[in-house]
């Protein structure tokens, strides 16, 4: 028998009541592709992970907002990140310009995953990379403690003092020589550190855990990044070949996917694209042996990377495992948004991104990753890391806007071990998470009305359902635009090589997005587009939402 979804949650918040609220632990990295960890067909070195994905779930159409703090505002708000006040970016509030979707900070008028919780009884810590505005800390928006950073997008791994403990009166648990720190080990410190904590309280608790790495710059330790440099010298055609293999054997890949070409590199400016913009990325061969080698190091960085956020899952796992709370603690484990292009076949190496890149040869090479660098990987290994899915973080293609998602929760998961095909989205991470607890998305909160939640709890996936019930799901970053319903999704790019131009696919019979539709079916094309622009002016998408001057309605296109 089908029970409906709202039926699903009735009956597991009724069961919820028989039961102690389970710990909830949000695992999110940045910048990882579809396919960098092994469960998803990469040869990166994720056994933690893998181990999270076999005894629990694999979503396999999880989307995000194509972007870094949009992304964690829709994670933690449950709201598309427009509405939680940050639609593109953080930074100067632009409101009065391009309206209430334009604050670069979180909106007071949604609430955190952490003050949602803190009202059903949880203990609430945040690690890492916060990027939701610096205008408010961890601490003002529901988190009891933090260690991270609270301002930009990134920072040096190496730099100890650009990293801090908050409330600002607490003395840090952990003290680190300047010599030996790395700040992806360290944010494993402290989720240890945290779950520690926890445990010796009588309440439930919940960890945000949201790593910086993968993003750039590149930053690990020279010993995990040589081990990888002969698996990167095969380069990137044969590596993806390998992954959707992989894919294929695992189940992940079913006959509607299909291997796709190289991606094109979108950026206009020839300056950051190394001389390719809207040109396809490079074969493999087509690259000098010298820049070949360059890349090599500086994906084996990258894979650096997520095998040490992969490590610290394997030291939270056992300090679960050691206070007896594993098979009652739900992990989610997500990317925030596809690999990042950033810029064109050869990475950049400056901060300011608008010069070209430095060739490293010798032994240059071997600094690579260390103190004192600032490199990005590439369009072309970000291909590979988003294997068979087209384009980049940024776009609302599959490749941008579409992540790895594992839910792992012994005591609450049916039938684990099982690929999960039907879409979801980070809106959906409140609803779910305030199912599985018992907690009240609230009206108001303090002084403000708060909007209503826009995500759906797929806590029904959790109980043995296979789909979620058909919705409209809408996206927009910088003009880069979708929109998705059942199988159609409708997509268009902000560069300026399609002009704007609307592409239309089915999903369900064309999953990695090869084959054009719009010409064959434009009143499916016009029905979308006209959803999409209801939303745009729904949730105040500029240019489309006018803002008014003061004391007058606001303009609608």
């Amino acid at each position: 028998m089908k029970f409906p979804a709202f039926l699903w949650t009735l009956l597991f918040c009724s069961a919820l009541g028989l039961m102690a609220k389970p710990n909830v632990i949000v695992i999110l990295v940045d910048d990882m592709g579809y396919s960098d960890a092994g469960a998803f067909g990469g040869e990166v070195r994720t056994p933690h992970l893998d181990r999270l994905a076999k005894g629990g779930l694999r979503f396999t159409q999880n989307y995000n907002s194509a972007r870094c703090c949009p992304s964690r505002a829709s994670l933690l708000s449950g709201l598309y990140s427009h509405q939680a006040g940050i639609a593109n970016f953080t930074g100067g509030d632009r409101t009065a310009k391009m309206g209430p979707a334009y604050r670069g900070k979180l909106s007071k008028q949604c609430v955190t995953l952490a003050e949602v919780l803190k009202t059903a009884g949880y203990n609430t810590y945040c690690v890492g990379k916060w990027h939701v505005g610096h205008q408010e800390s961890p601490e003002t928006r529901g988190f009891d403690e933090f260690y991270g950073y609270t301002r930009g997008h990134s920072t040096s791994q190496w730099q100890v003092n650009n990293y801090r403990r908050l409330p600002a009166d607490r003395k840090p648990e952990i003290e680190y020589k300047p010599e030996s720190f790395y700040a992806t080990d360290a944010f494993s410190d402290y989720a240890v550190e945290f779950i520690k904590q926890g445990q010796k309280k009588k309440k439930p608790f919940f960890l945000y855990l949201a790593h910086s790495s993968p993003h750039f710059p590149l930053h690990a330790p020279a010993k995990t990044r040589d081990s990888y440099l002969e698996i990167y010298r095969r380069g990137w055609d044969v590596l993806r070949k390998e992954r959707y293999e992989r894919q294929k054997k695992s189940g992940l890949v079913t006959k509607t996917w299909q291997f796709t070409e190289l991606s094109d590199v979108p950026t206009d400016r020839d300056d950051i694209a190394n001389g390719f913009p809207g040109k396809q990325n490079p074969a493999w061969k087509e690259v000098d042996a010298d820049r070949r080698e360059d890349l090599v190091y500086r994906m084996a960085t990258f894979a650096a990377m997520v095998e040490h956020v992969d490590r610290g899952i394997g030291r939270i796992l056992a300090q679960l495992e050691q206070g007896g709370d594993l098979d009652d603690t739900l992990i989610l484990f997500t990317s925030d948004n596809g690999a990042c292009y950033e810029w064109g076949p050869y990475g950049f190496d400056q901060r300011s991104r608008t010069g070209k890149t430095i060739l490293h040869k010798g032994d240059d090479l071997a600094k690579v990753g260390g103190p004192d660098t600032h490199h990005s990987v590439g369009s072309a290994w970000s291909c590979l890391s988003n294997t068979p899915m087209r384009m980049y973080k940024h776009f609302n293609y599959e490749g941008g806007q579409c992540s790895p998602l594992v839910a792992h929760w012994p005591k609450g998961i049916k039938n684990p071990d099982r690929w999960v095909r039907t879409p979801i989205h980070l809106i959906d991470f409140m609803p779910t998470i305030c199912s599985a607890t018992g907690a009240k998305y609230p009206a108001t909160f303090g002084t403000y009305k708060i909007q209503p939640v826009e995500g759906t709890s797929f806590i029904p996936i959790f109980a043995g359902e296979t789909k979620m019930p058909e919705r409209l799901l809408c996206f927009d970053h910088f003009g880069s635009s979708a929109v998705r319903q059942g199988d159609w999704k409708l997509v268009r790019s902000n560069s300026r090589f399609n002009q704007g131009r609307w592409e239309l696919y089915n999903i369900g019979q064309d999953r990695c997005e090869t084959n054009d539709l719009i010409e064959s079916f434009p009143k499916k094309a016009k029905e979308l587009e006209k959803k999409w622009m209801d939303w745009a002016l729904r949730v105040k998408v500029s240019p489309y939402f006018k803002p008014a001057p003061k004391g007058k309605a606001p303009k609608k296109k």
